[in-house]
């Protein structure tokens, strides 16, 4: 008997997932290059994929392979940090608002309704030109502005949960509203938001590389795959390796965690 469609597609994101994350991990062992010393720059800088540089070279002698691994662990950070933050922040606002209901549910819907109207992008872009640009900033940025759909998906399972009979009695036998939100509504909330956080991770990822393509996100010397999507966009005819080798890492990381979160999607249905 076969597995159901949904456990082949959670595997194989798994899979691909833990793959990528094991080559970023272990970077230091798989290449003996440095990401950011410049290696004889007019010698080195824009050499095609060969067995000693398997992805070739930027524009100062860089190996890109080396950076890939390296800006991969920023990526990744990011993506997590990022979807962490959101997913505390998201899943209480959620919460207090489904629970109470009422006046508190529609005013604080509509300001989570309002920041959705904006496109992501747009609100980085506007608060990064604000209050600059770095690591620690495009983290806090991005958490900020990546919030409302899981308070969303929470609002919408408290309101189905708060009505139990279990809730019910957990009221009448006198327990306090921030103990009845926080172990007993919250926790039966878990699955529904992992499934949200797991393709927020894929959308943070790609939010991230195109910022940092504009040159808002990771800055010199360190590198993430939106940075070194950048180096490349003026020599891609000539260089094409600069672009394509990031861009596949960014194709395949996005793809994983979209085969996880629908699989887990598809085994809460």
């Amino acid at each position: 008997m076969q597995p159901p469609k949904y456990n082949r597609q959670l595997l194989a994101g798994l899979l691909l997932l833990g793959f990528i994350l094991a080559l970023s991990m272990a970077a230091p062992w798989i290449t003996a290059h440095d990401p950011d010393v410049l290696e004889s720059p007019a010698l080195t800088r824009h050499l095609p994929p060969s067995p000693q540089h398997f992805f070739g070279t930027d524009q100062f002698g860089r190996d890109i392979f080396t950076r890939l691994l390296y800006g991969g662990r920023i990526s990744l950070l990011i993506g997590f940090a990022v979807v962490f933050c959101s997913v505390v922040f998201g899943t209480a606002y959620g919460a207090v608002s489904g629970y109470f209901g009422g006046f508190w549910d529609q005013i604080l819907m509509r300001l989570a309704d309002i920041l959705l109207a904006f496109p992501m992008v747009f609100l980085a872009v506007t608060l990064m030109a604000l209050f600059g640009t770095g690591l620690k900033w495009l983290i806090l940025i991005l958490s900020l502005t990546s919030w409302m759909d899981v308070a969303r998906v929470v609002r919408s399972e408290i309101l189905s949960l708060k009505e139990r009979p279990f809730i019910l009695k957990a009221r009448a036998a006198g327990l306090s509203t921030q103990r009845i939100i926080f172990h007993h509504l919250i926790p039966n909330t878990w699955m529904a938001v992992i499934a949200v956080a797991v393709l927020r991770v894929a959308d943070i990822i790609l939010i991230e590389s195109a910022l940092s393509f504009l040159g808002l996100g990771v800055q010199p010397p360190a590198a993430s795959w939106g940075s070194i999507l950048n180096d490349g966009k003026a020599v891609f005819p000539m260089a094409w390796w600069m672009t394509a080798f990031p861009g596949l890492a960014i194709i395949l990381t996005t793809t994983s965690f979209n085969l996880i979160g629908e699989g887990l999607q598809a085994q809460r249905r």
